[in-house]
C-alpha cells in the first residue's frame, strides 16, 4: 500500500512538472535570424498562409515551417512577433483574433 501511494505521489509530481514546463516565458539574448520561406500559390480558394513559428526547445528557439490553412469565420490571423525587453528576446506566438 505504501508503495502504491509513493508511486501515485511521484506520478502526480511528475505530471505537474510537465504541465508547468509547457507554459512559460523563455528569453534569449539574441533574436534568431528571420527565416523566409516562399509558400508558393494557395492550394485552394480562401487558403490563408500561416507564417512559421518559433518554439523554445533545448535552451534556444527552433523555427517551425509555415503552412496553409482554411480561414475562420469572422476572425483574422495575427502573426507572431519578437518582443524585446530587459530580459532579452521572447517570441509571442501567432493567434486567431
Amino acid at each position: 500500500m505504501k508503495t502504491l501511494i509513493k508511486i501515485g505521489l511521484i506520478a502526480a509530481m511528475g505530471s505537474s512538472l510537465f504541465l508547468t514546463s509547457c507554459a512559460g516565458e523563455y528569453y534569449v539574448y539574441d533574436q534568431p535570424a528571420d527565416v523566409y520561406y516562399d509558400p508558393g500559390p494557395p492550394p485552394f480558394t480562401g487558403a490563408i498562409w500561416i507564417e512559421g513559428d518559433w518554439v523554445y526547445s533545448g535552451g534556444h528557439y527552433v523555427h517551425n515551417r509555415g503552412h496553409w490553412t482554411r480561414g475562420r469565420a469572422n476572425r483574422a490571423w495575427v502573426k507572431g512577433n519578437w518582443e524585446h525587453n530587459n530580459h532579452g528576446y521572447r517570441w509571442n506566438r501567432g493567434h486567431w483574433q
